[in-house]
């Protein structure tokens, strides 16, 4: 298998990139982030993105960043929440190890405080997190490998499960 040791999808505030960093030290492998990626590229933040370029912009960039990072990177690798709207994306994350993190509406409000920074739930954050999960919940399914709740658990916690769900073993 090339590409990715593990690939981590969930939705905003989940806790990919905490719980990225942790599974990456305990395997011993690197970590990515294709949200860094692009802020890197782009040299302004994905909500900068959002307003000045709009959605679909945005998601183009994002494809692309997600392509690249599922060609050079070995190690962890987590994706931005929406990343799996792109049907060439979901086809790219077919035969790689990919954990859906997931969690319910007051999961995030408590991590997230469903704050303004997320352009996507800037009006009614609660409303539109549901509807973003609806609309998302069974993309984060289809492509998973494994399914890891993170509701009422430390990211310790979630590391451990992610490593019991995948049969994978620390460095």
């Amino acid at each position: 298998m090339s590409g990715p040791l593990i690939v981590l999808v969930g939705p905003m505030g989940v806790g990919k990139s905490t719980v990225g960093r942790l599974l990456a030290d305990r395997l011993g492998v690197g970590y990515r982030d294709t949200d860094d990626d692009i802020v890197a590229e782009q040299g302004r933040s994905i909500a900068d993105i959002f307003v000045d370029e709009g959605e679909p912009a945005f998601r183009a960039i994002e494809q692309r960043a997600v392509r690249t990072a599922l060609a050079e990177h070995e190690g962890v690798l987590a994706l931005g929440g929406g990343a799996v709207l792109d049907a060439d994306t979901r086809a790219l994350l077919a035969g790689q190890r990919v954990v859906y993190l997931s969690m319910d509406v007051e999961e995030a409000v408590k991590r997230t405080g469903l704050n303004a920074a997320r352009p996507l739930l800037a009006v009614n954050p609660r409303k539109q997190w549901r509807e973003l999960m609806e609309a998302r919940r069974h993309l984060y399914e289809e492509v998973a490998t494994a399914v890891v709740p993170t509701d009422g658990r430390t990211p310790e916690e979630v590391t451990e499960a992610a490593l019991d769900a995948l049969e994978l073993k620390e460095a």
